[in-house]
């Protein structure tokens, strides 16, 4: 059922209206008419009944059309309003539509079709301006939610930033901290373990056995705590970015001898067999010798510390493209898939409770990570709860170390697998051999 559309006819002049209700009669629309004759009471009418359109007769007494546009628009009354004007009043008409009529038509030219087809064009652009102002101001509304977010997001970004600084800064002093406690605490401890060691020695006199193993217990203590200080010092330095390599070239085989040898007593004392199988054609490297150590006793301390029974190996063994890699292996208790991507994480082991049965500053496999991303190498895991662990160590043949940390010329290898300077390329290999082996510097 088509709606009745209601509209009110402002004109002073009876025949005009007449006209106008005559030829929507005809036309057929369910009209609902009103009619006023001047501005004052078309605008009383618009402001307590809602119109689908107002026909205003041009011109009105005193101006009053333009008077009553002006009117509607400031108190926002919204209507579509079609002007009907006189011949030859274009100008007049033109100064309407700039205040905000809809459309205008001339009074000749009503008929019942013209006066309908422009009733619903004024309708149909009354609509389409209201849906073009909605959507203006939903987008001004979205616009200034969106200005209000961004205001929020901008100072909640400060305020991390911010939190960031400060988590920065504390983390700072918490490394100087530890970096200072573990300097200052090392001194006593180096008094401990030395002062024990001299009561040890028969010439400083005989000691009973229950006097000899309260001094042994005071220096393996000792020497676990100073193990356990200098790991807190080497994570400070690290996370400071203080920590550098000083590379030499040296015998790499040798190197993984001492550390294993450093092992085999705490390895004995458990009953497990520590196994070393060397596979090297030329095991020169240029790297950090006291740094590597370290690395493997740090994998080597883990594998006895859970391993209960059974075997530990170390193999080392050559890799393409100049690479070596250090293999240890135990039948200890095993990670779980689950714990790979933590284990790495410093201070983090896989029991974290204070009353965990393996001890330790959970730094050990921290340093070894950042210490191989230093050396530019890689380190994998392997491990099945209840059968053991790999942790396979690959490490170019010859690191790469910063000016300002290496100032010397740049090694290179031979087609033998020898290093020579870059100064003096002509040197020969074999006098390169010799000079290598004849005079590598150790820990």
């Amino acid at each position: 059922m088509e709606e009745t559309l209601k509209v009110l006819v402002v004109d002073n002049d009876e025949v005009d209206r007449i006209a106008i209700r005559s030829a929507l009669t005809k036309a057929g629309v369910q009209i609902e008419l009103s009619e006023v004759g001047d501005g004052n009471d078309a605008f009383s009418a618009l402001s307590t009944t809602a119109y689908h359109c107002v026909f205003l007769a041009y011109p009105l007494p005193g101006n009053e059309g333009l008077t009553l546009i002006q009117q509607l628009r400031s108190s926002e009354i919204k209507v579509p309003l079609v002007v009907l004007t006189d011949r030859g009043d274009e100008e007049n008409t033109l100064q309407l539509l700039k205040a905000g009529a809809t459309d205008y038509l001339s009074k000749s030219r009503i008929s019942p079709e013209t006066l309908v087809q422009v009733l619903r064009s004024a309708i149909r652009i009354y609509q389409a301006e209201m849906q073009a102002a909605l959507a203006t101001q939903q987008l001004r509304e979205s616009n200034e939610q969106l200005i209000q977010k961004n205001q929020e997001l901008e100072k909640q970004q400060q305020h991390i930033q911010m939190q960031n600084f400060k988590l920065l800064e504390a983390s700072r002093l918490k490394s100087l901290f530890l970096a200072t406690m573990s300097h200052e605490l090392r001194t006593p401890m180096n008094a401990i373990i030395g002062f024990s060691q001299i009561l040890l020695r028969p010439k400083f006199g005989q000691l009973t056995h229950q006097q000899t193993d309260m001094v042994e217990r005071i220096l393996n203590n000792g020497k676990h705590l100073l193990m356990l200080l200098n790991e807190v010092l080497d994570f400070s330095k690290l996370e400071a970015g203080r920590l550098d390599l000083k590379a030499e070239i040296f015998d790499v085989s040798k190197v993984i001898s001492l550390a294993v040898g450093e092992m085999r007593s705490l390895a004995k004392a458990k009953n497990l067999s520590l196994l070393v199988q060397t596979d090297l054609q030329n095991p020169l490297v240029f790297n950090d010798p006291v740094r590597i150590k370290q690395i493997l006793i740090n994998l080597l301390s883990n594998a006895i510390k859970f391993t209960e029974s059974g075997e530990i190996w170390v193999e080392v063994k050559e890799l393409p493209a100049n690479k070596i890699v250090i293999i240890v292996r135990d039948t200890g208790i095993g990670i779980a898939p689950r714990d790979f991507k933590n284990i790495f994480e410093a201070f983090r082991q896989v029991d974290q409770t204070i009353t965990r049965k393996y001890p330790g500053t959970g730094l050990g496999l921290a340093i070894i990570d950042s210490l191989v991303r230093m050396m530019s190498g890689k380190i994998f895991l392997e491990s099945k709860l209840g059968i053991g662990s790999i942790f396979k160590i690959e490490l170019p043949r010859q690191i790469t170390l910063s000016d300002e940390a290496h100032n010397s010329p740049p090694l290179r290898l031979d087609d033998e697998g020898v290093f020579y300077s870059a100064k003096n390329p002509h040197h020969s290999s074999s006098e390169a051999r010799q000079q290598q082996i004849g005079s590598p510097r150790f820990l």
